[in-house]
């Protein structure tokens, strides 16, 4: 009972002299945060496609006479150049030779009755003028009796031996197949030895001088280009080309000729035309040859855009927002216009001010209003490397899955 009452005592005597408690006012920090300055820019817009090279001009060479194949140029095998007008093979032309003798007989027949029918009408000239001037008749008697008829027949015989004439050289010549311009051989559909009929396909061939690529531009991204009238590009339009060969960036350059004119049913893209010149590097040994097929990307520069701040993705918030620093240090939340959003950047066209400070760390809803220190300042032109804008090509499946969104709509 002792030792209880003396704990008692102890405890009340602590509890007695405790000193009295002091209320202190909260500490605030401000948030360091990094900040970038902003820098009104002039841009130049450049807008990314994809297509495929096809050749400028294609055609599928045809027999025009029949008859068997007695030669074949050593070239003609797929994959071989040639040159305008060389020969690529023979079809045996011993029937044509002699059509083209018995056209030529023809031809010499004719003259000489027309020869023949000159002489007759002028002697009946002479007749004709011997004849006391009564006795003569009407001007219809007077060309039977002058053989007028009959000269006109033997010239209108000449006309047509010597169309038969130029028909049998034309066959005759159509037994020799040449390139029709400098070309490199797609397909081969004959051979030595193998009779062809008129109209029989021969060889597919493609020209090497020049070779185009249509690159497809969505409708979201024709304001950022210059397009064309219908009388094409009046300008030099060059336009750079690249693809990933043998794990290196090739590029070659390109001129925009003309755009499509109407737009693809399924993917709502308008197609430019970009026109290549000598893409197999034939008068440019060394050079890197653009070959048929080839899947490129081409950077197309666009339209020029002042007053425009280019900012890091990454800050931009949901309903195009920003974080802004004003003067007094303050946080604020600013909702802005985007020109567009590309990569890790974003174009802002309008809501901001030059030399605004915009935040670049990702600070919580909760400090909007709330002072900031500020750690690092960078002008927002020096968080670039390249002064343009590049705007991403657009898959086929893309365009085609935003067209069906914007019918759903």
């Amino acid at each position: 009972m002792a030792l209880l009452c003396a704990a008692t005592a102890v405890a009340a005597m602590l509890y007695l002299s405790k000193p009295s408690a002091q209320i202190a006012e909260p500490e605030y920090k401000p948030v360091s945060i990094d900040v970038t300055t902003a820098v009104k820019e002039t841009v130049r817009v450049t807008v990314q496609a994809q297509g495929t090279v096809g050749a400028l001009r294609e055609t599928a060479i045809m027999a025009e006479v029949s008859g068997r194949i007695i030669e074949t140029a050593e070239n003609l095998v797929v994959g071989s150049f040639v040159a305008e007008g060389d020969v690529l093979l023979r079809i045996d032309p011993r029937d044509y030779q002699t059509s083209l003798l018995r056209a030529q007989a023809s031809v010499e027949s004719a003259e000489s009755s027309l020869v023949q029918e000159k002489g007759r009408s002028a002697v009946a000239q002479r007749e004709w003028e011997k004849l006391p001037s009564g006795s003569q008749r009407s001007q219809e008697a007077k060309n039977l009796y002058l053989r007028k008829p009959q000269l006109e027949l033997a010239e209108a015989q000449l006309l047509a031996a010597m169309a038969d004439l130029n028909t049998a050289r034309d066959r005759l010549e159509r037994t020799i197949i040449r390139a029709p311009y400098n070309s490199l051989i797609r397909a081969k559909h004959s051979e030595l030895g193998q009779f062809v009929g008129a109209g029989s396909r021969l060889i597919d061939v493609f020209s090497v001088d020049q070779a185009e690529v249509r690159l497809p531009i969505p409708q979201s991204k024709l304001d950022y280009l210059e397009l064309p009238g219908v009388e094409g590009y009046t300008e030099e339009h060059v336009i750079d080309l690249y693809t990933d060969v043998a794990g290196q960036i090739k590029h070659w350059k390109a001129m925009l000729h003309r755009t499509e004119g109407v737009f693809d049913d399924r993917s709502r893209v308008l197609y430019t035309v970009a026109r290549i010149e000598d893409p197999y590097a034939l008068s440019s040994p060394g050079a890197e040859p653009l070959r048929l097929g080839t899947f490129v990307n081409a950077d197309i520069e666009g339209r020029e855009f002042s007053s425009i701040v280019v900012l890091p993705r990454h800050i931009l918030r949901a309903g195009n927002s920003l974080w802004i620093v004003d003067d007094s240090n303050i946080l604020r939340n600013r909702q802005v216009s985007v020109l567009r959003t590309d990569g890790d950047e974003i174009f802002v066209s309008a809501g901001l001010a030059e030399g605004e400070q915009v935040s670049l760390t990702a600070v919580d809803n909760s400090l909007n209003g709330q002072s900031v220190s500020i750690n690092k300042s960078t002008p927002s032109d020096e968080l670039r490397e390249e002064p343009s804008l590049t705007l991403p090509a657009e898959t086929d499946q893309q365009a085609e899955q935003a067209a069906t969104a914007a019918v759903a709509q």
